[in-house]
């Protein structure tokens, strides 16, 4: 086998020159990439994306939406200075492996991955992300997709030959609420989760849910929102989440799977459980 050649661009005009050859796959972090090659030698060509600014750091622009971009490590949105909506986002930060992947990894590789168990997806998808696609073919240039038509499946996604994931942007109306994350699994840290959920809320004046955006993942082969559950949502009394039970219904679109860390019964069970904690944490001040 030859062994994998190395391009580290230093802009994303070269990186998607380089990206125009079929044959080249993007690295940001690598964590993902190389943990799956352990033994052997990565072949092809590996295009370091490491060296590209402009990929990496978080800010709000003046549609007051937020971009973070693609190349974004773990440890730099735990450190941001981001409003509460994006609480969730950060607890699910510390969870991505431990400290060393956290500054390595980033939020467009978490994305790419593709990964139904991929920490960061519930709580962009409870934030109504989309992921901007960058490409040099004649005719594509950018390109702007939900999050949720992204991911399309285990290890797949909707990324077409030569594009790049630049970015993921949050939009205005979601940064206004307050968010929160919680992760099930056999050990804190270094583990595939058995259930994840996020869930977004905003709070009108008078105390009642304006806007509920709630995700589950691990349960199903991509995130998952639960629009039937957010419907329910809606107008409910914040000192009603007390008492919320969540419904067989309020489930609708999982699919959870029996494997070597847990049965489907259960998953559904504990995506109950997590679900309803994330929307109390998510209305805590």
């Amino acid at each position: 086998m030859t062994p994998a050649s190395f391009s580290r661009p230093a802009s994303v005009a070269e990186a998607l020159a380089l990206l125009a050859d079929p044959s080249t796959t993007p690295l940001a972090g690598g964590t993902d990439y190389f943990a799956n090659r352990v033994g052997h030698l990565p072949s092809g060509r590996l295009v370091d994306l490491s060296g590209v600014d402009a990929l990496r750091g978080i800010r709000r622009q003046v549609d007051g939406s937020w971009r973070i971009g693609a190349a974004t490590t773990w440890t730099a949105v735990l450190r941001a200075s981001l409003p509460p909506a994006f609480d969730g986002l950060k607890l699910a930060a510390r969870e991505v492996g431990g400290v060393q992947i956290q500054n390595c990894g980033t939020v467009g590789g978490n994305l790419c991955n593709a990964s139904p168990a991929a920490d960061g997806v519930p709580p962009l998808l409870a934030l109504d992300a989309l992921v901007e696609l960058a490409s040099q073919a004649p005719g594509s240039g950018m390109r702007m997709l939900p999050l949720a038509d992204f991911i399309t499946g285990p290890r797949r996604t909707a990324r077409r030959p030569g594009e790049l994931l630049t970015a993921v942007i949050v939009p205005a109306a979601a940064a206004q609420g307050r968010s929160h994350f919680a992760k099930l699994g056999a050990r804190r840290y270094l583990l595939i989760s058995i259930v994840m959920a996020a869930a977004n809320v905003a709070v009108d004046g008078q105390g009642r849910i304006s806007r509920a955006a709630v995700a589950v993942g691990a349960c199903s082969p991509v995130a998952r929102r639960l629009p039937t559950l957010e419907q329910r949502l809606a107008g409910m009394a914040v000192g009603e989440l007390a008492r919320l039970r969540i419904e067989p219904g309020d489930l609708q679109g999982l699919d959870p799977i029996d494997d070597i860390r847990a049965s489907g019964a259960y998953r559904c069970d504990a995506a109950a459980e997590l679900v309803r904690r994330v929307l109390q944490g998510s209305c805590q001040s």
